[in-house]
């Protein structure tokens, strides 16, 4: 049961911990990083006409947060906005690759509580080794309702891809100055599975609101991840669409800014582990691709997770 108090305190909390779960997709507990997304959430997504991404990040917060509450979750991790930044992510993803049905909104609202349930649980298997689930939750329950979507007509999938073996890169990209501008802040962008450089650059000011290390290692992961895929001539779509970006960028915060103290080994170790994470999203694209499914942050995942296994000294304890 809850009492008064619980609901007093919870209402009132409640846009300060909304605002914080949207900044902790990238790990800041800050309530002002969280709006600077949203905003630049909101800015992209109609500017690239796809209003209801934002629309869904909105309503994903809001019921996993909610969620968290009604199930009387420690109460820090909602202070900290770990309730939300995986139903954020479901919200932006439904809208981006499913039709807008009634249906889905209402798969949308299901799965975004899933991730709350899906997240204790992972994390209590996680933590026996220091780590956290991240943002896997998000990752497997999407693709549990986007995989149903292949048979459910209440799911469109009409802008997932279509199954396929995969096949060597296609396409010229562009090596003018300023469209390597646009691909890497599209790169930062993609985070939220938004395509705009403007976007990119409000999710950046968000970052160094809290933290400019963690801005910093975002701007290098894209660049990193830009710089290895132009160096293996990857898919020129995918580059200048930033699609090697998002993951790339989310481990080099994690290993730079967050999970690591700050010296020249954890440098090199963040760098390392920023590549390899781009080579494991050209070999997760290639792996989903006969399933038409879009591998979303879960390179990030797998990457991070590896390099934070070894457990070195310079390592901190897990915070998402």
């Amino acid at each position: 049961m809850f009492d008064k108090v619980y609901i007093s305190n919870s209402v009132k909390e409640f846009p300060r911990t909304v605002a914080r779960g949207v900044g902790q997709v990238m790990f800041q507990d800050n309530m002002w990083t969280g709006i600077f997304f949203l905003i630049g959430i909101f800015w992209g997504a109609y500017m690239e006409g796809s209003p209801l991404v934002a629309w869904g990040a909105l309503v994903g917060v809001l019921v996993s947060t909610l969620v968290g509450y009604i199930l009387h979750l420690p109460d820090q991790n909602g202070a900290q906005g770990l309730w939300g930044f995986n139903g954020v992510l479901v919200g932006c993803a439904f809208p981006t690759f499913l039709g807008n049905t009634p249906w889905m909104w209402i798969g949308l609202v299901l799965c975004s509580a899933l991730t709350i349930v899906a997240r204790s649980g992972m994390d209590n298997f996680f933590s026996r080794w220091n780590l956290s689930s991240f943002t896997f939750p998000f990752v497997f329950c999407t693709w549990i309702f986007l995989l149903s979507a292949r048979l459910f007509d209440g799911f469109p999938p009409v802008s997932m891809g279509s199954p396929e073996f995969p096949h060597g890169a296609e396409g010229v990209i562009s090596m003018k100055f300023i469209d390597l501008v646009v691909y890497w802040l599209r790169g930062i962008s993609q985070v939220f599975l938004i395509k705009s450089w403007v976007c990119g650059i409000f999710f950046l000011i968000g970052l160094a609101v809290s933290s400019w290390r963690a801005a910093l290692w975002a701007a290098l992961g894209s660049l990193i991840s830009l710089l290895i895929a132009f160096l293996w001539h990857g898919p020129a779509i995918d580059i200048s669409n930033g699609l090697y970006g998002f993951s790339a960028v989310l481990t080099a915060i994690a290993l730079g800014a967050t999970f690591c103290n700050f010296s020249w080994r954890s440098a090199i170790w963040a760098i390392l582990g920023t590549i390899v994470t781009v080579f494991i999203q050209a070999a997760m694209n290639a792996f989903f691709a006969p399933m038409g499914l879009p591998t979303l942050t879960g390179p990030f995942c797998v990457g991070t997770w590896i390099f934070l296994l070894p457990a070195y000294k310079f390592f901190l304890p897990a915070k998402n």
